[in-house]
């Protein structure tokens, strides 16, 4: 198997870049104007199926991804990411109600920085949680794709 690769993906938000890890895990997804790391083109199954769900998500026809991930990290971050993974499409959860959720009531501002760091925008739903003081506060692609995404998943809910 080659080593790590990415892919570029042409989407509703523009271009959107896959990375696979070597091992036929996802391991990056970079929105448009993410600064990506160096790493060779490349068209693996994994990273063509990655694509063709992100398509599939930007028609209105995925609403879940079914692909394997790498996206290690601490026990804390890992299960944050997973309740991540569990906000319904359309739908949302403040920062707190993730923490409450993963058994740290109190580390709702470690679920913010867990939800900045996500390696897998979209894949994992970030954009999903909200604060609770109302808004819908920061997003690696910035506040206004993060809208996009609330109001395109509301609208095809």
């Amino acid at each position: 198997m080659p080593g790590p690769c990415i892919l570029s993906c042409i989407t509703l938000i523009g271009t959107v870049n896959i990375a696979e890890d070597g091992d036929g895990n996802i391991m990056g997804v970079y929105l448009p104007n993410s600064n990506l790391p160096c790493m060779e083109d490349g068209e693996t199954d994994v990273l063509l199926e990655a694509a063709a769900q992100l398509n599939e998500y930007f028609s209105g026809k995925r609403r879940e991804f079914d692909l394997p991930l790498s996206y290690g990290g601490t026990e804390f971050r890992t299960s944050v990411l997973d309740a991540l993974r569990e906000i319904p499409y359309g739908e949302t959860r403040t920062y707190g109600e993730i923490a409450e959720s993963i058994g740290s009531p109190r580390a709702y501002r470690a679920v913010g920085t867990a939800c900045a760091e996500n390696p897998l925008p979209i894949v994992i739903p970030c954009h999903r949680v909200v604060p609770s003081s109302g808004g819908i506060g920061s997003y690696a692609g910035g506040s206004s794709m993060k809208r996009r995404l609330l109001d395109f998943e509301r609208e095809n809910a």
